[in-house]
């Protein structure tokens, strides 16, 4: 077993436990739509896309499980798309839930901020590793009818008259559709080779993390610290980035640090140094040491604010990291890429009926970066804006020192940061927070 793994029974099906019976069958190299990358933003297009009736090659160039750095934290956002995809995400499925946030930073007792109750969101978010997340969704993808080839490293694009038409492996294998979707990462090697470049101007993190066992395994809460320091907090050197502890439901904690490239240090700090100083201050009874390390500490880019664009062009759709969907205010990656994935399908299942490659079928997938604008290009130029701000660590010290002990206010900041509100119903920080995203101009 990996470490950190939930045990989540025979609900959800998983890739791994598939994958020898797929490898029976003969190797799919054409279908309708190809999707490289299978985390949960491919996953999540490959199952759309299925469920819209369309034949669906994922292609992924590591063998699942595979771990992948994350902080391994679901907020609302993501266990509704998990609804929407059809998986139960509920305790009876083995899933583990907690309650909110419990933030440090300001004072020394830390503030509990439960999760939003909203009609269109849960009251609850889950954790679980990436290595069985990204297994049960990929599972479910194919259940669903989506071929998964595994072990297969996308080095680039087949293109004709300056469009993409398939994909080529590096052991030379090709493999053929009319709409292919980038869904493989920061680095994503896909869009690169068509064209789409990284806008610097956007904001970039680095986050590192690892699990330790701990008694704070037993937790109902997501923890974060919203200052970091060398020493007692306050009478000491303040760090620049944020931290956090997940509670896995296995006896251990995902353990992590973030920092933004609005900082000043951005760049040039040992991330791992970092880390391995801020959990030095840590109580020991939370076992955050080395004798109770498990795993390596390994860090990941979060490229944030749409930092490539654009999402659509010559037949390539980009969804997730590889289009740079991380929100800038909070770092929660999996739930955009997983809606960005169901937005795409509903353009290639569009495009597909009017015709590929007729007009019609052009202005639907053209559809798709006009919605992602609609739904999160406000949001996300308001994240910009905050990146800026809470770059500079005084100004970090101010928010949390007189912020955090107003209720009030840290409701609905909750609420910004994770971006959980109701569009039709909500009360008037839902209302406030939804004219802003869509009064600013978008990202």
């Amino acid at each position: 077993m990996v470490h950190g793994e939930v045990q989540m029974g025979d609900a959800p099906a998983l890739a791994s436990a598939q994958l020898s019976t797929a490898d029976q069958d003969s190797f799919a190299t054409e279908a309708d739509v190809i999707v490289v990358g299978a985390g949960p933003g491919g996953s999540a297009t490959a199952a759309f896309c299925a469920m819209r009736g369309l034949s669906v090659l994922l292609l992924e160039k590591s063998q699942f499980p595979r771990e992948k750095v994350c902080g391994d934290g679901l907020t609302p956002r993501a266990v509704r798309m998990l609804t929407r995809l059809g998986i139960d995400s509920t305790e009876t499925a083995g899933w583990a839930r907690n309650k909110g946030l419990r933030v440090y930073g300001g004072r020394t007792e830390p503030f509990e901020l439960p999760w939003p109750e909203l009609a269109d969101f849960p009251d609850y978010g889950l954790v679980c590793p990436r290595s069985r997340f990204d297994d049960v969704l990929a599972g479910h993808a194919m259940k669903l009818g989506v071929t998964l080839h595994t072990g297969v490293n996308v080095t680039e694009p087949i293109t004709a008259d300056d469009r993409i038409v398939g994909v080529r492996d590096n052991q030379g294998r090709e493999f053929r559709a009319p709409i292919v979707v980038a869904a493989d990462g920061n680095s994503t090697r896909l869009a690169v080779a068509m064209g789409r470049q990284r806008d610097e101007a956007r904001p970039m993190g680095v986050a590192v993390r690892t699990y330790f066992e701990s008694p704070r395994a037993q937790g109902e809460w997501m923890e974060s610290w919203l200052e970091l320091w060398d020493g007692r907090p306050g009478e000491s050197n303040q760090l620049p980035g944020y931290g956090w502890a997940f509670p896995m439901a296995d006896g251990t904690v995902n353990v992590g640090l973030g920092m933004l490239n609005s900082s000043s240090a951005f760049g040039h700090t040992d991330y791992r140094a970092l880390m391995r100083t801020w959990l030095a201050t840590t109580p020991p009874e939370w076992q955050f040491d080395e004798a109770h390390q498990r795993g390596e500490i390994r860090g990941a880019a979060l490229p944030m604010a749409f930092n490539r664009k654009p999402a659509y062009a010559d037949g390539l759709l980009l969804v997730g990291d590889s289009g740079g969907m991380v929100n800038p205010f909070n770092g929660e990656g999996i739930s955009y890429a997983m809606e960005a994935g169901e937005l795409a399908a509903d353009a290639i299942s569009e495009a597909h009926s009017r015709g590929v490659g007729t007009p019609g079928a052009e202005r639907a997938l053209h559809a798709y970066p006009t919605a992602l604008s609609s739904r999160f290009g406000g949001y996300y130029r308001l994240g910009t804006i905050f990146v800026k701000l809470i770059g500079n660590p005084q100004i970090m010290h101010l928010c949390t020192t007189y912020g955090l002990p107003h209720r009030s206010l840290m409701k609905l900041v909750n609420k910004l940061l994770a971006n959980l509100t109701d569009e039709h119903r909500g009360d008037a920080m839902d209302h406030l927070i939804n004219t802003l995203s869509r009064l600013a101009p978008p990202a």
